[in-house]
């Protein structure tokens, strides 16, 4: 990792999501925060979930101050600094610890988004057949709203684990 960069340059790529950290030398920070950004494009654009879409800002701006404050480090700071990736998911699963109820949890999102992928290309041939219009519209729906439901069990069910393992502490 090279210390001295264009502030210019830096300027330039801080403005792609995880561009400017991978510009600054951290590598994993960067792909971590591009492939994030890029997968909410993607999940929000092929399932029709518009509001979804309201997180990329969060994550553009998490972006773009992370690599103006590496910029401003000092000397000891920047080279102390480790390049991880942002969710430490690779030691995770390569380490095999995610058992249990995270691989159930994760079995079931792949389930639902599958269901839901399989859900529109169906639908799309079977459309002539019943052409009632307001049919189609809540037939269309139903991937939108399985990945809604999925999304809330998702977090009542750690919101009520966290509770548990609180009062198991106490």
């Amino acid at each position: 990792m090279t210390r001295k960069k264009s502030g210019f340059l830096t300027f330039c790529f801080s403005l792609i999501p995880g561009a400017g950290e991978m510009y600054m030398g951290f590598m994993r920070q960067g792909v971590s925060i591009m492939a994030i950004f890029w997968l909410l494009v993607f999940f929000a654009s092929f399932f029709n979930l518009g509001p979804v879409l309201f997180i990329l800002p969060i994550l553009w701006c998490y972006s773009f101050f992370n690599v103006h404050n590496i910029r401003g480090m000092s000397d000891e700071e920047f080279y102390a600094l480790e390049d991880d990736y942002l969710f430490h998911l690779d030691e995770d699963i390569l380490a095999g610890r995610l058992k249990g109820k995270q691989n159930n949890l994760l079995a079931w999102g792949l389930i639902i988004v599958g269901v839901a992928i399989l859900w529109n290309y169906v639908i799309g041939y079977i459309r002539w057949l019943l052409p009632d219009e307001i049919y189609w519209d809540i037939m269309d729906g139903v991937p939108q709203v399985a990945i809604a439901i999925l999304l809330i069990w998702c977090g009542a069910y750690l919101i009520r684990g966290k509770k548990k393992e609180l009062d198991r502490k106490e």
